[in-house]
């Protein structure tokens, strides 16, 4: 590979060429979910962009330390220091322990991703588990001059920290129209500005996740987590930090603030994005009711689906878009996925077979050398996938005997598609055991019509071969006989 690996930074707003901190060692950390609710389609985006990078990184040859936290506690609705708690609200309505709301859906959060082969992180760490160091970091952020305490809560003093360093620099936004469009919101009265946000939050009577500090009992501030364990995991500075977009304007420019005024430095070198997912060209959500659980979307039991979609199909969907790219969701794009995804993996499983000659037709080097420049260029998933349309091209060719292949370029070709589409990519076939069932169904089918042929009855072999076009089964006649392939 002659080119570097190039990622675009939130905080620089520029591509620029990836240099670990550490020669050889790659420190990334990723927001993780909070566990009160299902996982829903638009965090399987983020984390299988993510699930890309660290597997990138990771057949690049970095030895890489990936941090994922769980959030189990001090999310408050509407990402406010006011208001009820998401975990207790919901062991309410389930009447269970808020600790049993965690369990139910970190078990969900953790299968979803299973089902869409998803390597688990290196350190997946909780922000209950990690009460001690927010507690830590809080005190030197009160010592450092940059927080104080208000009626048994600590508050991030923006405004302070505004007049040494720029708070908004990751949003690019100004900040005199921040303070000018910020409501007036309960309890804002304990707050000495209107963008000051919590650190540590004092726990009312009736709230029922809390833990002793030195300021009474309470809980940390939903910010505060995410600060405390990447600095325990990855340092007071680290590679790559990320998460949706919609962590950019409040919970990242906070963490980062948190950084500088408790380590003196700016925590991640890059700040990376993943954008949204909409649904027939509208943003998802519950009230307009096109928002999905993936469990819908593999079932089928939604509204808006013709049919249920495999996990490697939405997958493989998914990557068909850049990361930073908004990407629309409709039966059309899914049903193209899995036509698409079919052809790729089946040329993965065809090139090993393939028949070998003295020379070869294709330049194996040029195309591996077009998949990595597109991977080397943030991660640009699409384009490397074309790239591999035509590679897979080219094995459908060869396989037909209209190009060829050397033995030494084979072996290349067939360790090189099975590691970027696997190893890379993430994509697998579906199930084996389902794979046998469909060839031996395909045999029998096969041998059908050419029964059909045998009686001359041309209308029903004519017919056997146009309808399995029609669902992307392609039949092939040669003198040895007849063949099938996944268009």
């Amino acid at each position: 590979m002659n080119s570097e690996l190039k990622i675009y930074n939130t905080l620089s707003r520029e591509t620029s060429i990836f240099k670990p901190i550490h020669s050889g060692m790659v420190g990334m950390y990723v927001c993780g979910p909070t566990v009160y609710s299902n996982a829903h389609l638009g965090n399987a985006r983020t984390y299988i962009s993510f699930d890309v990078m660290f597997r990138y990184l990771l057949h690049l040859g970095y030895k890489v330390r990936y941090v994922r936290n769980i959030t189990d506690a001090g999310h408050l609705e509407g990402d406010r220091d006011e208001g009820e708690d998401k975990f207790a609200k919901k062991a309410k309505l389930e009447q269970l322990e808020p600790m049993e709301i965690v369990q139910k859906y970190s078990l969900d959060f953790h299968e979803v991703l299973r089902q869409f082969n998803t390597l688990p992180p290196s350190i997946e760490p909780t922000a209950t588990g990690h009460i001690i160091e927010q507690i830590e970091m809080t005190k030197k952020i009160l010592a450092n001059g940059y927080a104080y305490e208000s009626n048994g809560s600590i508050y991030f003093d923006v405004e302070k920290f505004s007049k040494e360093f720029n708070y908004t620099a990751l949003s690019n936004r100004n900040l005199d129209e921040l303070l000018n469009n910020t409501r007036t919101l309960d309890g804002q009265e304990e707050k000495k500005g209107r963008l000051d946000f919590a650190l540590w939050i004092k726990a009312k009577p009736e709230h029922l996740m809390r833990w002793q500090s030195p300021w009474g009992e309470g809980f940390p501030g939903w910010h505060l987590e995410c600060s405390a364990m990447s600095s325990k995991y990855l340092g007071n500075e680290f590679d790559i930090h990320g998460g949706g977009m919609d962590l950019v304007p409040t919970h990242h420019t906070n963490e980062i603030a948190q950084n500088i005024a408790c380590h003196h430095t700016q925590p991640a070198r890059f700040w990376v994005h993943t954008n949204m997912l909409t649904v027939n060209g509208q943003k998802m959500s519950k009230s307009l009711g096109n928002s999905f659980l993936p469990s819908e979307l593999f079932s089928g039991n939604h509204s808006l689906l013709e049919r249920g979609y495999s996990p490697m199909t939405v997958r493989f969907f998914m990557l068909q878009a850049h990361y930073r790219s908004t990407l629309d969701l409709s039966n059309d794009a899914l049903q193209a996925a899995e036509k698409g995804l079919a052809r790729l993996l089946n040329a993965c499983k065809l090139v090993a077979h393939l028949k070998t000659s003295n020379s070869s037709t294709f330049s194996v080097e040029e195309i591996k050398e077009k998949v990595y420049s597109a991977l080397n260029e943030d991660f640009n998933t699409p384009i490397a996938l074309a790239h591999l349309f035509d590679a897979a091209k080219y094995v459908n060719l060869v396989n037909d005997g209209k190009e060829s292949l050397s033995p030494a370029d084979k072996e290349i070709f067939a360790v090189f598609l099975n590691q970027i589409v696997t190893d890379v990519l993430g994509l697998k076939p579906e199930q084996e055991a389902g794979t046998e069932k469909i060839e031996g169904l395909m045999n029998m089918i096969i041998s059908m019509r050419a029964d059909a042929k045998n009686k001359k009855d041309f209308a029903t072999s004519d017919f056997i071969r146009d309808q399995l076009k029609e669902i992307g089964i392609e039949i092939k006649d040669s003198k040895e006989g007849s063949s099938f392939s996944i268009l």
